[in-house]
């Protein structure tokens, strides 16, 4: 086995990683998303199994992994920059309670059981599904649970300059009277938001910093 090889490649993966973890956000540290996964699991797979390939050259490790990093780069820019692509590569939170009544066929839809449901509940400190007014389950399958006593709404309004339609029905309002609102903030598209919050029924806005 050529040993200068094997440490060059391992040294590019690397790089790779570190490269990937710094330009991309360190989300796939403690990864959250799909994409987060599949980034490590096939960045792994391709370390793990190229640098003891004698067959595979340096030459063509790194460009396998150029290819792998602009397809995560490509995947991670759609992602930020439209719902549908963000819906299609992490899926939507799902609405499995609703004022005290489960929805079973979104739980059946995302896999949940009855027991696990309720483990879930426990885990919180709810112990029956009447004192929910709202629960989420979430794209990495933790659950977000609003009480029939709470009035904030626990998800963002704007995130990344995406609006979030289901806290607009929640708050009875459509996107005419969002626009309104972000431009009496002084903003002008939801694209300037990086960051809307619902406390109190108020509007909490940040914006991304413009040069």
């Amino acid at each position: 086995m050529d040993y200068t090889q094997l440490f060059i490649k391992f040294g590019l993966g690397v790089l790779t990683l570190i490269f990937q973890i710094n330009v991309f956000g360190k989300s796939n540290i403690a990864p959250t998303t799909a994409l987060d996964q599949l980034q490590n699991y096939v960045l792994g797979g391709i370390i793990g199994g190229v640098i003891y390939n004698a067959n595979i050259t340096v030459l063509q490790f790194m460009l396998v992994l150029i290819v792998w990093t602009l397809l995560v780069f490509i995947l991670k820019f759609a992602r930020e920059h439209s719902n549908f692509i963000r819906a299609l590569i992490d899926g939507k939170p799902m609405q499995i309670i609703k004022n005290g009544q489960v929805l079973v066929k979104n739980c059946l839809a995302v896999g949940l059981s009855a027991n696990e449901l309720m483990f879930k509940l426990r885990s919180q400190g709810i112990y029956s599904v009447e004192t929910v007014k709202n629960c989420i389950f979430e794209k990495n399958g933790q659950l977000t649970v609003i009480k029939k006593d709470e009035k904030n709404v626990r998800f963002p309004l704007i995130s990344d300059g995406q609006v979030n339609y289901d806290v607009l029905e929640q708050l009875d309002r459509d996107e005419n009277w969002l626009k309104q609102e972000v431009k009496a903030a002084g903003y002008q598209d939801f694209n300037d938001v990086f960051l809307a919050d619902v406390e109190d029924s108020k509007i909490s806005f940040t914006g991304y910093e413009r040069k």
